[in-house]
């Protein structure tokens, strides 16, 4: 089974259509990763997930170690069969979260210092409230509190492979310090680099001591460069596991340095994993400065392998940024903005794509309308009369309105699933664009 393959490469720019195979079924490329962070995209069934025809979704390996815990997902067999899921999954290492905490002690407590740094010791009883909850960062890993029990937890490039392997998402993300914004120079490459040793490390791990248990996990291993991160072997012995199969994402740091960027492409790349992933963009700098991110890295990236795009997934970003062959996109925009009673707007978001890829922008598109607008309550319209999702098909402004304005949540169901809709209808035309040439 090819992991993925090419159908048809753009004579305009670097996007492309593909296939991506896997256990769990293929993926049409370019395609949106609705982002299912504890093991649900937020208020919808699989059934609806289903129906939607989404194509992969991101679950987080932070979260789910915290909650229920590895030996919970162990027992079911790993994520798909404890939520079942019956599509691919993409899983993140952790990296994302456990940087994040870090810099939020930073603000709180003023004492993290770089490499090796004790950033604390929790008080007893246990009180996230009080103390920070990073204990530890080094070159080999992070050392954190959970925030259910005050738990130690170490996060390092091994047992996030581990962690991840019990999971069972079909894709898999090497562990990376993700680079804050407005981060110095000599701050990002440092941590460019241990992103590099870390790679190293996941990819040796992952072809020698990947384990199905998490109670034999085998200590860390002297690090050494490796040629393909794909799980090696047959089938797990217990019959829960479903995912023979899962490749491994290698990400590219840099931060807003162009010189850090292209060196860590470069670098990445280079090590032959799977699949390439950018991360560090969209945490804090402007949509200029983020493009200019995907764009300095574009020459680098493989033809012959997926790339992924961390945490981006507005529609004016998509649009503008398949172009550079980015392959898969995720974000929380479109069902964070649903529970907040924010609309799509189908006939803007699909003439924002033909006008893009047509000619110069000659008016600003406003994607979606808030439900929760006056003007709204007695609108006996359909929610979007351009859409054929079963939502806008079935119910009114007016009833959305008035579930908002109630805190039902139904509401939060059925809006979040015409968002998703759209953006199933926007990458669908954003893959016939780019079979026509036009993108």
């Amino acid at each position: 089974m090819s992991f993925f393959s090419v159908s048809h490469q753009s004579s305009k720019s670097k996007a492309r259509c593909g296939t991506i195979q896997t256990d769990h079924g293929s993926i049409q490329t370019p395609a949106f990763v609705p982002v299912g962070t504890k093991g649900t995209i937020k208020s919808l069934t699989q059934q609806h997930i289903a129906e939607l025809h989404v194509q992969l979704s991101f679950v987080n390996t932070y979260h789910l170690v915290i909650h229920p815990g590895v030996k919970v997902l162990e027992s079911a067999g790993g994520v798909h069969q404890y939520a079942k899921y019956t599509i691919p999954l993409m899983s993140d290492s952790g990296g994302f979260q456990v940087f994040s905490l870090a810099q939020q002690n930073k603000k709180r407590v003023g004492i993290l210092r770089g490499s090796d740094t004790a950033v604390g010791t929790l008080a007893t009883p246990f009180d996230t409230k009080e103390q920070p909850l990073v204990e530890k960062i080094s070159d080999d890993g992070v050392l954190f509190r959970s925030v259910y029990d005050g738990q130690l937890i170490n996060f390092t490039p091994e047992t996030s492979m581990d962690f991840q392997k019990i999971i069972g998402a079909d894709i898999n993300m090497a562990f990376d310090e993700c680079t804050y914004y407005s981060a110095t120079h000599e701050y990002a490459e440092k941590a460019m680099k241990r992103t590099h040793e870390w790679l190293k490390r996941c990819i040796f791990h992952r072809e020698h001591f990947a384990t199905d248990s998490v109670t034999t996990l085998p200590p860390n291993s002297a690090p050494r460069l490796g040629r393909d991160a794909r799980v090696l072997g047959g089938p797990s012995d217990r019959a829960t596991c479903r995912t023979r199969n899962q490749y491994l994402y290698g990400i590219i740091q840099g931060g807003t340095f162009e010189d850090l960027r292209k060196q860590s492409a470069e670098f990445v790349v280079a090590q032959n994993t799977p699949g390439i992933a950018i991360g560090g963009v969209s945490v804090g700098e402007t949509k200029e400065e983020m493009r200019s991110q995907v764009k300095w890295v574009a020459p680098f990236l493989p033809t012959d392998r997926p790339v992924h795009l961390l945490g981006v997934g507005q529609v004016d970003d998509i649009v503008d940024l398949v172009k550079y062959g980015i392959d898969t996109f995720d974000c929380v925009e479109p069902t964070r903005l649903a529970r907040m009673g924010r609309v799509y707007n189908t006939k803007n978001v699909l003439r924002y794509v033909e006008t893009c890829y047509s000619a110069s922008l000659q008016e600003e598109y406003v994607f979606d309308f808030d439900i929760n607008n006056a003007v709204y309550k007695s609108d006996l319209s359909p929610l979007d009369e351009h859409c054929t999702c079963s939502t806008c098909v079935n119910y009114s402004k007016s009833y959305l309105h008035h579930l908002f304005k109630q805190r039902e949540l139904l509401g939060y169901t059925l809006i979040t699933y015409h968002n998703l809709f759209v953006m199933e209808k926007l990458m669908e035309q954003v893959r016939i664009l780019i079979e026509q040439d036009k993108v």
